[in-house]
């Protein structure tokens, strides 16, 4: 009988996750907690203590004390959420603790049977890279029998962090004009933890927020993962047209990403809401300072920049990068393609609450309808069209269209001249008129991740396909 392949922990662009019961067992959560416990006694900052958070997966609760039970044998702080919540409140208990670190026990948009360990850093963001490299180690000696996990009782230091987190939203957005609208609003929490955090933000006035898919339950049923996208939307599309809603906001399995559909029912994607977002910071509330973004998000962000003479701070794709540029740029906003967006005054954290507050401020203050916000956005960028593609192939390929990324220089895609190429994280062609195209490799798997945005579907499709034919796929 061939013995197991042993389980190697790698942290991805937001943290660990894998298959409940599989590789995401106790003993392996527990090698993270030493991991983490050992990297912040090595840099002497485990006095500061840690918080631990935990979303409405299954066991989440449970996997949260195993955690809990190993720092605090490690002699460190910590504190653990009372009940589940956004990882973007976890995010914000360490700043709020000037803790040295948080853990959030979450899969995010994974499909139900996945769980996670995602790391938080002192400054309430993404562990950055040179961090989770020094923690991924430490995991990797403990899997080696080189370190030791130490255990004890877990701890029972509560923290409630959902009233603090509601007071947190309030004071970076002032919701009173927001609350006191009459505006119908139809959120969708997707059976995750962002339940319930925008009706208690926006309660007491006369806005009318209804919830649809507020009860937890870690099957996430109706979707394959309670992603905020539009084909996993159409309980909101339809709760919309149905009670003539104004608006619908959704936030994904851990709250840290948001789907709008618009008053007709119509899904705004990622890369408009973020533009819309954008727009309504730099315009109409006339903040100054540039937006950070990854290379996968709308070229829209750069003709509003250019418009209001801010720069434009492009990334590698994962918030581990984006949050610390958005800090060292004093950037007004953050975001990427995925639907998360950080925002200067709160945390340099994706947030999909206070992303769905922002969104309602622009209504409430320019007096139009959603659909009318993304067509002033078009008046200024023109309209956009985007799209990905996640293209498999067969592993003997992946060393050739590695090569193809790195090497590759077309004169054109879609007919349209490519400008430059940039290979920051795969590659990253930008087109005549403001088209792009992006084309970039998983690590995990044999997958390509292939993006474009143009002006309209055929001129993307066209370059898509392509950008296909270039690399081999």
């Amino acid at each position: 009988m061939t013995p197991p392949a042993p389980v190697s922990i790698r942290f991805g662009t937001d943290g660990w996750r894998a298959i409940i019961a599989d590789e995401y067992t106790y003993e392996n959560v527990r090698a993270c907690a030493q991991g983490l416990a050992s990297f912040l006694t090595a840099s002497g900052e485990a006095p500061r203590g840690i918080v631990v958070g935990y979303d409405t997966r299954f066991s989440s609760d449970r996997f949260a004390a195993a955690v809990a039970e190993v720092i605090a044998a490690n002699g460190i702080p910590v504190k653990v959420f009372s009940e589940p919540a956004p990882t973007p409140a976890c995010s914000f208990g360490v700043v709020h603790q000037d803790a040295a670190a948080g853990v959030m026990i979450t899969a995010s948009h994974n499909p139900g049977e996945w769980n996670g360990f995602k790391v938080k850093s002192p400054a309430g963001g993404s562990a950055p890279p040179e961090m989770v490299e020094q923690i991924e180690d430490r995991v990797g000696a403990v899997l080696r029998g080189e370190l030791q996990v130490k255990r004890g009782p877990s701890s029972d230091d509560r923290i409630e962090i959902v009233p603090l987190f509601v007071d947190q939203l309030k004071q970076v957005v002032d919701v009173a004009p927001i609350a006191q609208s009459r505006l119908k609003v139809v959120v969708d929490s997707m059976h995750g933890s962002g339940s319930g955090i925008l009706k208690q933000v926006l309660a007491g006035g006369d806005i009318e927020v209804t919830e649809i898919r507020g009860e937890a339950n870690p099957a996430f049923p109706g979707m394959a993962q309670p992603e905020p996208v539009e084909h996993n939307l159409q309980p909101l599309i339809d709760a919309v047209r149905e009670s003539d809603a104004d608006i619908g906001i959704a936030t994904d399995g851990d709250a840290d990403r948001v789907g709008i559909v618009d008053e007709n029912g119509r899904y705004q994607s990622t890369l408009e809401v973020f533009s819309l977002l954008g727009h309504h910071l730099l315009g109409r509330r006339g903040e100054s300072g540039g937006i950070a973004c990854t290379i996968t998000m709308s070229s829209m962000v750069d003709a509003i920049c250019r418009e209001f003479g801010q720069p434009v701070f492009r990334t590698s794709v994962g918030f581990k990068y984006v949050g610390p540029a958005m800090t060292d740029n004093d950037c007004v906003m953050g975001g990427e393609e995925s639907g998360g967006y950080a925002f200067r005054g709160h945390i340099p954290e994706r947030d999909g609450a206070l992303s769905g507050l922002l969104y309602l401020q622009a209504m409430v203050m320019s007096g139009k309808k959603p659909s009318e916000l993304l067509a002033e956005l078009h008046e200024l960028t023109g309209p956009h069209t985007f799209r990905r593609i996640d293209a498999h192939f067969d592993d003997a390929k992946r060393e050739a269209i590695g090569e193809a990324l790195k090497t590759a220089e077309p004169d054109s895609l879609g007919g349209l001249t490519v400008e430059s190429a940039g290979r920051r994280d795969g590659v990253r062609f930008v087109l005549d008129g403001g088209s792009w195209a992006v084309a970039r490799l998983s690590g995990t798997e044999p997958l390509a991740r292939i993006y474009a945005e143009a002006h309209s579907d055929q001129e993307r499709d066209t370059i898509l396909a392509d950008l296909q034919k270039l690399l081999g796929i």
